[in-house]
């Protein structure tokens, strides 16, 4: 939940400066943009692990997943094949680095 809450958090903060600067947008975008990007980063703090580049790596195969989602739900525009082999192979290397055996 941790890392869905995060890739929420980081994909509205980012959409704010893509909509202000890709979009035309107003300038005030960027406030909730900055505040939802504090919050992602704040959020991972709360992953168990001893490493954060770990959690990092983790988060990130999470994200392609939530990523192309926000693309399909909140963009209109359906993944292709290639979309979502790519989301299958980094949630399967996300899966390696969280579960994998550790001494």
């Amino acid at each position: 939940m941790i890392y869905i809450g995060a890739s929420i958090a980081e994909l509205l903060g980012c959409f704010a400066f893509w909509g202000w600067a890709r979009n035309g947008m107003s300038p005030l975008y960027l406030i909730p943009g900055v505040f939802f990007l504090c919050l992602f980063a704040y959020i991972l703090t709360f992953v168990e692990t001893e490493f954060a580049g770990r959690t990092y790596a983790i988060y990130c195969g999470i994200f392609i997943g939530a990523s192309l989602l926000w693309m399909w739900v909140i963009e209109g525009n359906i993944p292709d094949k290639w979309d979502l082999i790519g989301t299958c192979v980094s949630i399967v290397g996300a899966i390696i680095i969280l579960a994998g055996p550790r001494t």
